[in-house]
C-alpha cells in the first residue's frame, strides 16, 4: 500500500511544485501580463511543436500506435460531450453558461498535466504513447468546444475553417511532420535533433510555471452552483464512469490507462477561458473553472492513481 501511495505521490508532486514556482514568479511580480502572454505563445508554437515532433520522430511506431486505445477514448469524450450537449440545457437556462459548462466538463488539459502524469509514473522516454493521443484528441476536442459554445450563442458552425485551424495548430504540424519522416525514412542530422529534444524535454517544467504564473482568481458568487458541478463533472463523475469503463470492461492496463487517466482525469485546458472569452461565453465562470479545477486536481488525481494503482490495473 505504501509503495503505491508513493506511486500515486510522484505522479502529481513535481506538476504542483513547477505550478507553485510559477505562482511564486506571479507574487514577485517578475513577470507582467504581456510578456506572461508573449511567453505562453512561445511554449505553443515553438516548444510544444518540437515536443510532438521529438517524441513522434524518435519513437517505434508499432509500440507507440495503439488504435484500440484511440478508438475508446474517441469514443469517450464523444459520449461525454453528447450526454452534456443533452443535459445541461435542462439545468442551466443561461446560454451563456452552457457551452462554458460543456466545454468545462468534457475537454481537459490533457497536454499541459496530462501527459506529465505519463512522464512522472513511467520516464519521460515512455511518453510516446501520450503524445501520439495529442493528435487525435485534441483535433476533437477544438472542433466539439467550438460546435458547443457555438450553439449556445446562436451562432453558425463552419466545418472548414476549424479544420483548417486545427492544420495550423503547431503541435499537429509537428506531430505529422515527425511522422512523416519516422514512415518515409528520412535521416534528421543529429545537431539538428539534438536541440529539437532539448526543446522537447523543456517543454513541460516551462508550460507548468507559465499556467501557474497565469492563474487569476475571480468572484465566485454569481456562479456558485455552475462552478461546483463544472469541479465535480471534471474530477468525479467523467473520470469514476470512463476509468472504471477502461479498467473492467475493456481491460486497458499498464502505460494505456495511465494515458487515459491523463485525458479525462486532468482539469479544465486552460484554453477554454480564451475560447469562452472569444465566443460570447460567460469568461469568468471559465476561468475560475480553470483555476478551480487545477488546484483541486492535485488531490483527485493523486486519488485516482492511488485507487486503481491499488487495484492492480497499472
Amino acid at each position: 500500500m505504501f509503495d503505491n501511495f508513493v506511486v500515486a505521490l510522484s505522479a502529481v508532486v513535481p506538476m504542483f511544485c513547477l505550478m507553485g514556482i510559477g505562482a511564486f514568479v506571479k507574487i514577485r511580480r517578475w513577470l507582467t501580463d504581456d510578456e506572461l502572454n508573449h511567453m505562453n505563445r512561445m511554449v505553443f508554437r515553438v516548444f510544444f511543436c518540437c515536443m510532438m515532433f521529438h517524441s513522434i520522430y524518435t519513437t517505434e511506431l508499432a509500440t507507440s500506435f495503439r488504435p484500440r486505445l484511440m478508438i475508446f477514448a474517441v469514443c469517450g469524450v464523444l459520449t461525454v460531450f453528447a450526454l452534456l450537449m443533452t443535459l445541461v440545457p435542462r439545468i442551466e437556462p443561461d446560454n451563456r453558461r452552457r457551452g462554458v459548462l460543456v466545454q468545462a466538463i468534457f475537454r481537459s488539459n490533457f497536454v499541459l498535466m496530462g501527459v506529465p502524469i505519463v512522464a512522472n509514473i513511467f520516464g519521460d522516454g515512455n511518453i510516446a504513447v501520450a503524445t501520439m493521443m495529442i493528435a487525435v484528441v485534441v483535433p476533437l476536442y477544438n472542433i466539439l468546444a467550438v460546435f458547443a459554445l457555438e450553439s449556445f450563442r446562436n451562432g453558425r458552425f463552419a466545418l472548414v475553417p476549424i479544420v483548417r485551424d486545427i492544420f495550423k495548430n503547431p503541435m499537429i504540424l509537428g506531430g505529422i511532420a515527425g511522422a512523416l519522416l519516422l514512415i518515409l525514412g528520412v535521416e534528421v542530422p543529429k545537431p539538428v535533433l539534438k536541440p529539437i529534444g532539448q526543446i522537447s524535454a523543456a517543454t513541460t517544467p516551462v508550460a507548468l510555471i507559465i499556467l501557474g504564473a497565469s492563474f487569476k482568481l475571480g468572484s465566485t458568487h454569481e456562479h456558485r452552483r455552475q462552478l461546483l458541478g463544472a469541479i465535480f463533472g471534471r474530477l468525479i463523475l467523467v473520470p469514476a464512469l470512463l476509468l472504471s469503463t477502461a479498467a473492467f470492461v475493456f481491460g486497458f492496463h499498464g502505460i494505456e490507462f495511465v494515458t487515459l487517466i491523463a485525458i479525462f482525469a486532468s482539469p479544465c485546458a486552460v484554453v477554454s477561458f480564451a475560447m469562452a472569452q472569444q465566443m460570447g461565453g460567460d469568461a469568468d465562470l471559465a476561468g475560475n473553472c480553470v483555476v478551480f479545477t487545477s488546484a483541486l486536481s492535485c488531490l483527485t488525481i493523486f486519488g485516482w492513481i492511488l485507487l486503481f494503482k491499488t487495484l492492480g490495473v497499472f
